[in-house]
């Protein structure tokens, strides 16, 4: 792999003309692609509804069939509610403030869209709590146009909440606006600056570091807007671009910091420019090509989990991340051609190509050499010191609480959310009810004991008697939660209702929103393991073909393991706790939304398989050369760590930018991605990795004879590329004495 590479780096220098214009026609293509779509746009709506099967969606399938009737009476409608509370001592029937409340029902009725309002007082269906402190109204909406539409109407009635008297207070529950991608925001822009100045520090040159986020920026557009125009063929979910831009643009600068920074290495070493781009191309960019290829895996097995939404996310994300490999590998060797020695700092500049400026093997003395030698000079201490730091960040993690949905909205300072709670404080779970699905002979006759069965369970506040079926073997119960459904209890009531067998010869079954909503968030939890032990699975089996070793693969899977834990633990510390509620926009408070979990064990597994990758592979390399394993660690870490320190600072800051984001999925994932990253950088990989290295010895790197013998040789060294350069050489003198000798 290492002699294409290096093939095809050299030609992408040579051919920079057709280089740029094969990308700028794949950009062409794209935004054509999209501008059609605009054009005729596609129904997304299915994209953003659809569902994994559970119990629960395939019971409801089971009362379509059955109850078709109130199937099709029980379909969501756009409605907003007006929530009515009457201030303290008074009660909302209390002349005043029912004069209060029909007045706002009045201007409610004139609001843009408003089909029909529902008046809580009325007598003949009043929706009034027992205590009567709370008064609920529905306001209906005839067919709406598109987002902007909704948007308007959902503003008009807002206006009203904000403009009702003060004998009332009023909330408004439910949102008509569907949740759409985060826009740019200024932290955004931050991490990008920041991440620019890392590399100006890095490489000590405006254009080297000026080139390496330029091709980082170009290929997270052309891959989100590949995604975009995929968008407009396939109907996608709105979230998709989340992951992918900021995965995207975090591995483009870093898969273009790893070839660059080589390429650099191999100008100070007195090759030309060309050669130089070859070599890089060849070794760094073996490694970029398997790192990011463990990312691809990782993120294309999220469909694993068979849920739609993680599905396309994982999709975009590794097409943006294809995206960021194959610019790094083509579009980056244009750049450094163009660039050649000015992609050194200045007083390394100006020096005739072919003169060595910095012998290869004695790297420069610095704190990271320092580091490298006090890690491995005391691996013991190093060990339980970052052990104990990763644990501590972790810990939170046994409080963890995950939900698919939250009711009320992601926001617990909202109007919608307060709305929600005042109704649930009052009416229990009305809003979330429990469908339980009976099935049995005479199911008519066994009504009564089923309705008092359901009333005796924990947790349940009032069950609705059913109706039966044109058979006569199946009825429809509503039961109304005490809680809602993220309540603890909630989940068990669901479990118990269909564990339940107190009534001989009927079956019950339980379905709803709520009801697949708790069934999502258990599937995504099991998901979750079969999904970790596939991750672990595949570390184990990619890093032993990598670097050939039985045990190396274990103590990284092992680093990337607690890696993940922290992640957990700081997510859960900040977004369910709320510790930094001052700081990150995001709501918090609420359990952590189920996807995050499997989306941050596929992220960072790719992002410790390149830092893995990138770290081990040089000091492997150096190991090659013959050295002891203690001064292999040393001279392999002071060349790599620089890179991956600002590799792991360039992605901390870029995912730091996007945690800014007022919405909650997209700040969590990339808060958790941001803890995940400094503790696998900062710890795992510049202080557990060396430490051990230097425990075991030349134990690290045994392998079984019969198992060194089957395992396919990566060359990761790109030894194959130094023979051919040996070959070349050696043919290059051969000639050369020829022709003397013809001469003669």
């Amino acid at each position: 792999m290492s002699i294409f590479l290096s093939r095809l780096g050299r030609f992408s220098a040579r051919h920079r003309l057709i280089l740029v214009g094969v990308w700028a026609l794949i950009f062409i293509t794209f935004s054509g692609v999209m501008a059609a779509g605009i054009i005729n746009p596609k129904d997304t709506e299915a994209a953003e509804q659809s569902v994994s099967q559970t119990d629960a969606s395939r019971t409801l399938e089971r009362v379509d069939e059955e109850f078709p009737k109130v199937a099709g009476q029980t379909e969501a409608a756009d409605t907003l509610q007006l929530v009515f509370e009457a201030t303290e001592g008074s009660t909302v029937t209390d002349p005043v403030t029912a004069a209060a409340i029909t007045d706002m029902l009045t201007r409610a009725a004139e609001l843009p869209g408003v089909s029909a309002v529902s008046n809580p007082l009325d007598p003949a269906a009043p929706y009034v709590s027992a205590s009567q402190s709370l008064a609920v109204a529905t306001l209906s909406y005839a067919e709406l146009g598109d987002t902007a539409d909704k948007t308007e109407k959902y503003d008009a009635a807002l206006a009203l909440r904000d403009d009702a008297p003060e004998d009332v207070r009023v909330e408004l529950g439910g949102n008509l606006l569907d949740t759409a991608a985060p826009h740019s925001g200024p932290g955004e822009v931050v991490g990008v600056l920041v991440a620019f100045v890392v590399l100006l520090l890095t490489f000590g040159s405006l254009r080297a570091a000026g080139s390496n986020l330029f091709i980082a920026a170009i290929g997270t557009g052309v891959g989100v807007l590949g995604v975009l125009a995929f968008g407009t063929i396939v109907p996608v979910g709105g979230n998709v671009i989340i992951l992918a831009s900021m995965l995207g643009l975090a591995v483009g600068i870093d898969y273009s910091l790893f070839i660059l920074s080589r390429f650099r290495t191999e100008l100070r070493e007195g090759r030309t420019t060309i050669d130089a781009i070859a070599r890089a191309t060849g070794t760094a960019g073996t490694a970029v090509v398997f790192a990011g290829l463990t990312v691809l895996i990782a993120l294309v097995g999220l469909s694993i989990v068979n849920i739609t939404a993680i599905t396309e996310m994982g999709l975009a994300a590794a097409f943006a991340v294809l995206i960021a490999v194959l610019m790094s590998l083509t579009l980056l060797p244009v750049f450094m051609r163009t660039m050649g020695q000015r992609a050194l700092p200045r007083n390394e500049r100006n020096l005739p190509e072919g003169t060595i400026t910095a012998h290869p093997t004695t790297p420069r003395k610095s704190f990271l050499n320092g580091w490298a030698k006090t890690v491995v000079g005391r691996p013991i201490l190093a060990i339980l010191g970052g052990v104990l730091v990763l644990v501590v960040v972790a810990a939170p993690v046994l409080d963890l609480k995950t939900a698919y949905n939250i009711p009320g909205g992601a926001d617990p300072e909202s109007t919608e959310r307060t709305a929600y709670n005042l109704v649930l404080d009052e009416f229990g779970g009305a809003q979330s009810p429990l469908i339980v699905f009976a099935e049995g002979t005479g199911i008519e006759s066994q009504l009564p004991a089923i309705e008092e069965d359901l009333s005796t369970l924990a947790g349940v506040q009032q069950v609705i008697p059913g109706q039966v079926n044109a058979t006569g073997d199946a009825a429809l119960l509503t039961v109304i939660p005490e809680g809602s459904p993220i309540d603890e209890q909630t989940k068990d009531l669901v479990n118990t209702i269909r564990d339940d067998t107190a009534v001989s010869g009927v079956n019950l079954d339980v379905t709803g929103e709520a009801v697949i909503y708790i069934d999502e968030d258990a599937q995504m939890n099991t998901a979750l393991i079969q999904y970790l032990v596939v991750i672990v699975l595949l570390s184990l089996v990619l890093l032993t073909i990598m670097f050939r070793s039985i045990l190396i693969p274990i103590v990284a899977t092992l680093g990337f393991l607690l890696s993940v834990a922290a992640s957990f633990g700081g997510s859960v510390a900040v977004f369910q706790w709320g510790w930094l509620d001052a700081i990150i926009p995001a709501p918090q408070g609420d359990p952590m939304l189920s996807l995050l979990p499997i989306l941050l064990v596929g992220v960072l597994f790719g992002l410790a398989m390149d830092y893995q990758v990138f770290l081990v592979s040089r000091i492997q390399e150096m190991r090659g050369k013959g050295m002891d394993p203690k001064k292999a660690i040393v001279e392999g870490f002071t060349r790599s760590a620089p890179v991956l320190v600002a590799a792991g600072t360039i992605m901390a800051v870029v995912f730091a930018g996007f945690a800014s984001s007022t919405m909650a999925i997209a700040a969590s994932i990339a808060f958790g991605l941001v803890v995940g990253v400094v503790a696998d950088v900062f710890i795992v990989r510049l202080i557990l990795m060396p430490a051990m290295l230097s425990l075991l010895g030349n134990a690290a790197w045994w392998m079984p004879k019969w198992m060194d013998r089957i395992i396919p040789n990566i060359d990761i060294e790109g030894h194959a590329l130094e023979n051919k350069e040996n070959e070349d050489d050696n043919d290059r003198v051969e000639r050369s004495e020829t022709d003397q000798l013809t001469t003669v």
